[in-house]
């Protein structure tokens, strides 16, 4: 341990020190204080110093046992490392994304055996929940794209879930199947086959390509170029945005070393619980978007 890091700990120790005994003092002399806020309030400054020096206590210990920052470091791959399993050559992402879908499906498996048949008239607790996530999905899908179909509302159900459980793989040092453009490319060939399946299905195959070339033939390659722009879109800002966010963690870790205690925490519940769930939501309102003008 050298000089400095020494004069850090011990310069957090004793300002630790010195606010709790003031937050002791305060608290001692507002016991008396009959309007309670007024007493919170006056303990507040201490409270948040000895946070903040215990913080910055426990960032120095860190510091000293993993050698400190280690500066801006960014490697970026655009595909995923790979892993050879036998003969195979797989896709880490790949695997992560095999390893969440047998997660749901057992989920589900137990669910539908052991919770469904508990289910009664009047919804309690985890029922209550299930079928107001259900509800919402179903209304929200047949409000954006129409009443197309009863599976249309069960996939977006499916994607979001999938999309949640990626986004709960980085919290477990995983690369999320998201960070990986062959992984959204392939949701998005979904959406693609869905747009141009149920607008075939409401206008036939003649009446599809109608609707291309209406109104004038002329904008025909427009219009199918659009169609074919669209998962690439969804692709590309899928795969951008969730790539985005993994970087940003990987920086504030690399650059600031010890001193990440508790500022990662707070950066990861938004960029890999409500950055996500955003994502998420665009990506299904757009899906249905493109469905809905396809069957226009």
């Amino acid at each position: 341990m050298n000089i400095v890091t020494g004069i850090k700990l011990a310069a957090s120790a004793v300002v630790f020190v010195v606010f709790l005994v003031l937050w002791c003092k305060k608290r001692h002399d507002t016991l008396s204080e009959p309007d309670p806020k007024k007493a919170k309030k006056k303990r507040r400054l201490p409270f948040f110093g000895m946070v903040i020096s215990a913080w910055f206590f426990v960032a120095c210990v860190v510091n000293l046992v993993t050698g400190g920052p280690k500066g801006i470091s960014l490697e970026l791959e655009m595909f995923s490392p790979r892993v050879q399993i036998g003969p195979l050559s797989v896709a880490r992402t790949t695997l992560t994304a095999y390893v969440l879908m047998l997660v749901i499906a057992v989920l589900c498996v137990l669910f539908r055996v052991f919770a469904y048949p508990r289910f009664r008239d009047e919804p309690k607790g985890l029922q209550n929940a299930l079928e107001a996530a259900v509800e919402f999905i179903d209304k929200f899908t047949r409000d954006t794209a129409g009443d197309l179909s009863p599976a249309l509302p069960a996939y977006m159900f499916s994607v979001a879930v999938m999309l949640i459980g990626c986004a709960a793989s980085e919290l477990l040092g995983q690369r999320p199947p998201t960070s990986d453009l062959l992984f959204t490319f392939s949701l998005a060939l979904c959406t693609f086959f869905l747009l141009n399946y149920y607008g075939v299905r409401k206008k036939g195959l003649f009446g599809r390509v109608k609707s291309l070339a209406s109104p004038s033939p002329m904008i025909m390659p427009m219009r199918m170029l659009s169609d074919v722009a669209a998962p690439v879109s969804l692709a590309c800002r899928l795969f951008g945005n969730m790539l985005g966010g993994m970087i940003v963690m990987d920086l504030l870790k690399n650059s600031l070393g010890g001193y990440a205690v508790g500022v990662t925490t707070l950066a990861g519940l938004y960029f890999n619980l409500f950055h996500p769930l955003i994502q998420t939501y665009i990506f299904i309102i757009l899906s249905l978007t493109f469905i809905r003008e396809a069957t226009e």
